[in-house]
């Protein structure tokens, strides 16, 4: 993967959009996948995981090597 708007990309943050932490498992970031997972499952217990999930799909479109 490539940086932005690489397909790599898209693929990781339809992932993280899906499952907070995939996108970021997806591109081989398995300690920030942790914290992305970690930080949505506190937060949806609060009612604002949604926060995490947009985050957290964002990173993933915006990473880049």
């Amino acid at each position: 993967m490539t940086g932005k708007g690489h397909t790599g990309n898209v693929i990781a943050a339809l992932c993280s959009f899906c499952l907070p932490g995939l996108g970021q498992l997806v591109q081989g970031r398995p300690f920030t996948a942790l914290i992305h997972f970690g930080l949505a499952s506190l937060l949806w217990v609060l009612a604002l995981g949604w926060i995490i999930h947009l985050w957290s799909a964002f990173d993933a479109a915006v990473f880049s090597d």
